[in-house]
């Protein structure tokens, strides 16, 4: 049964990833049972258990099924089948609170550890008695157990018998309550996850008030002395030392560079900013960790659905900065993030069919993936373009553009545009951070996140800090009278990425014990999705919110 020598490293090294942990076996959409009733009890993944990512079918190890009739499995959900769930029946005749003992002759199954190496890695054991033991409230499952037991040493060409028992006990543990034991609040809710919450929340009181004092005053003088100005004849006013944003209300809103990528990535960072609120806040109420594959799903369904944000955003900014070509704008739009995610999954893909994982999607997959972004998303974008174009797509600027645009002056190189973008993120990145460690954890470790209300103010504490980073960036670049405030703007908020993506490296290296080309392709190619989406996400916040500031000062000013 375990003869192939081939298996005897991967055989104790791997974890099995049960989906039978979520006990919804027999009836799997009601979940409730009969006496004697079969408890289906499927088969999930195996893998390295410091590469969660890194999965297998279960049946790819030398493990017997038992002696029923096999029950085909389809995925329910398009998350369990990108997430690589290849569930698989396994064959045990288990009815409920029916006990059985010590049933042998086939080669166990699930839950936790298979075995394990010794100090030296030079042995091999196999845990070959399983005891599961299965808690029940009425008619419901609420609790399954396993302890291993028969540590058996490995050696080639040898057949190994196997064997487990089940147990059935009343509990007393809630339904609706099964998951509670599988949560870590000693790890989640740690007075440093409080800490952290508390002190980004003392920074986004310091910031604002620092902003809105620094700005009103320092505003209020500007007006003062442009009224001033106002009130000079011509001859005194060219004498005078003029200087200051007002210089460049000829220019400010003149449209940025590149204007057709410019609008394309505030539209999808406004779709990304709305499907990451709308999907924190079903998963408060619904408890999405509770169903495989419920938030991927939930995540795309989103997606799907808010695509006339991203057109609309997108395609309104567009027409005010006079672009013509609104149909290529919309489909760079529609496809920015999915060609980024499907073509980092693509590269990914390759390799997981090399190594035969579980994480190789289906063919069927791909085309029910293409299929959302051509039939829903590329249509409900079409719809968000036409009504942001008709709705809001006239330039309605406060100052007329000059024809001709004005000359930048010199200026010290901290006011350059370069020193402020890289400048940008570091604050926004420190009231992250500490959350960004926790997201991590549960991710690419065997931690299940459940504390999203933390993840909200999160959430909302870093769109205050990058809205009010970008506006005293804005602020100081437009007193440079340097109008290229746009892309600045966008891309010192979107630095918040770099400094995520340098944090996943020090956290891969001295937070993890991932290891081998698959784990780490795919830990580095995902991780620098999330950090890509992540800073467009940013910097359409900072923009949008930079942008309504920069209109509120020249609405304010008289200009000839």
């Amino acid at each position: 049964m375990m003869g192939s020598p081939r298996w005897k490293l991967a055989a104790v090294t791997l974890l099995v990833i049960l989906g039978c942990l979520t006990p919804v076996s027999g009836d799997e959409h009601d979940h409730t049972y009969t006496d004697k009733e079969e408890v289906v009890l499927w088969m999930n993944t195996v893998g390295p258990y410091h590469n969660r990512q890194e999965t297998y079918k279960y049946f790819s190890l030398p493990f017997c099924a038992g002696s029923k009739k096999t029950i085909s499995h389809y995925h329910e959900t398009l998350g369990e089948a990108l997430q690589g769930v290849e569930l698989e029946f396994s064959g045990l005749d288990i009815k409920f609170t029916d006990h059985q003992i010590k049933t042998k002759g086939f080669a166990w199954l699930c839950i936790r550890i298979v075995g394990e190496a010794d100090e030296n890695g030079e042995d091999h054991y196999l845990w070959t008695y399983k005891k599961l033991e299965i808690g029940f409230n009425g008619n419901r499952i609420v609790d399954v157990n396993l302890t291993s037991e028969g540590k058996v040493r490995l050696v080639p060409n040898t057949r190994i018998s196997m064997s487990y028992s089940v147990k059935w006990k009343k509990s007393d543990v809630k339904f609706e309550d099964r998951f509670d034991k599988y949560l870590d609040p000693s790890f989640f809710q740690h007075r440093i996850h409080w800490f952290s919450i508390f002190n980004s929340f003392m920074m986004v009181i310091f910031l604002v008030g620092l902003v809105s004092m620094i700005l009103m005053r320092t505003l209020r003088k500007d007006y003062a002395r442009y009224s001033k100005e106002e009130e000079m004849d011509d001859m005194d006013r060219d004498l005078g030392d003029e200087y200051g944003w007002k210089q460049v209300h000829g220019d400010v809103f003149r449209p940025s560079s590149h204007p057709l990528i410019f609008s394309s990535l505030i539209g999808s960072g406004c779709q990304i900013f709305s499907v990451s609120l709308i999907v924190i806040i079903v998963a408060m109420v619904e408890d999405l960790y509770t169903e495989r594959g419920s938030m991927l799903s939930t995540a795309i369904f989103v997606y799907a659905a808010t695509s006339p944000v991203n057109g609309y955003f997108g395609g309104s900014l567009y027409a005010k900065q006079g672009g013509r070509r609104w149909i290529k704008q919309m489909f760079i739009g529609a496809f920015l993030i999915p060609a980024m995610v499907c073509g980092t999954a693509f590269f990914i893909n390759f390799i997981a069919i090399y190594y035969h994982a579980s994480r190789a999607i289906p063919f069927g997959t791909m085309v029910a993936v293409c299929c959302i972004c051509f039939f829903v998303i590329l249509p409900l974008n079409l719809v968000g373009t036409i009504l942001g174009r008709n709705l809001s797509g006239q330039p309605n600027f406060p100052c007329r553009v000059n024809a001709v645009p004005r000359p930048i002056p010199e200026k010290k190189w901290f006011m350059e545009p370069a020193v402020i973008v890289c400048l940008g993120g570091i604050l926004p990145f420190g009231s992250i951070f500490i959350e960004m460690y926790f997201i991590f954890t549960s991710f690419w470790a065997y931690k299940i996140y459940y504390v999203y209300g933390f993840m909200m103010l999160v959430l909302v504490i870093l769109c205050i800090v990058t809205v009010c980073v970008t506006i005293v960036c804005t602020y100081f670049l437009l007193n440079a009278e340097d109008y290229r405030w746009q892309w600045t703007s966008f891309l010192s908020a979107a630095s918040t990425a770099v400094y995520v993506y340098m944090y996943s490296f020090y956290y891969y290296f001295f937070k993890t014990k991932m290891y081998g080309l698959f784990q780490t392709s795919f830990y580095f190619g995902y991780m620098a999705v999330f950090s890509t989406a992540l800073g467009i996400m940013c910097g359409a916040v900072g923009y949008m919110g930079t942008s309504a500031f920069v209109r509120k000062i020249y609405t304010n000013v008289k200009i000839d």
